[in-house]
């Protein structure tokens, strides 16, 4: 499967640092006793436009969170090689899976994103945060 993607040091960096950071925050976890069962965790990317703020007292700009994608993920540690293969074709199905339905929720529910107003190759602010707080609104909608 080919999948597009922006060609962009500055986000490869961000997902980089972002991953790595989950991956050591699992890995913590992992020692505490929970290796045999996979240890868990996830990682949220969330899309933002700027809106004109009119209130009373006060004026000027806010972020608002249009889109929310939550991706679990699993750290596995298998101890045979036969159980590495297993793991490694059981995380090439689910990333596919992960990624036809984000292809076609994105190709189906285009209503709510907003218009792009520049010729940068990524339009609209993002932030990636790892182990996102539940009570998120995206978390609610139970996006992914």
């Amino acid at each position: 499967m080919t999948l597009p993607y922006i060609e962009n040091v500055e986000i490869e960096t961000l997902i980089d640092q972002r991953t790595a950071a989950l991956v050591r925050q699992l890995d913590t976890t992992s020692e505490t006793g929970a290796r045999n069962t996979g240890v868990r965790g996830q990682m949220a990317v969330q899309f933002f436009e700027k809106k004109r703020r009119k209130a009373w007292f006060t004026n000027g700009e806010e972020e608002v969170c249009w889109e929310q994608w939550t991706l679990d993920v699993t750290l596995a540690t298998p101890r045979t090689e036969s159980e590495r293969v297993k793991v490694r074709n059981a995380m090439e199905a689910l990333f596919l899976k992960a990624a036809m339905k984000i292809v076609t929720t994105v190709n189906m529910e285009k209503d709510h994103i907003p218009p792009i107003t520049t010729s940068e190759a990524n339009p609209f602010l993002f932030q990636i945060t790892i182990n996102p707080r539940a009570d998120s609104w995206g978390a609610r909608m139970s996006l992914f």
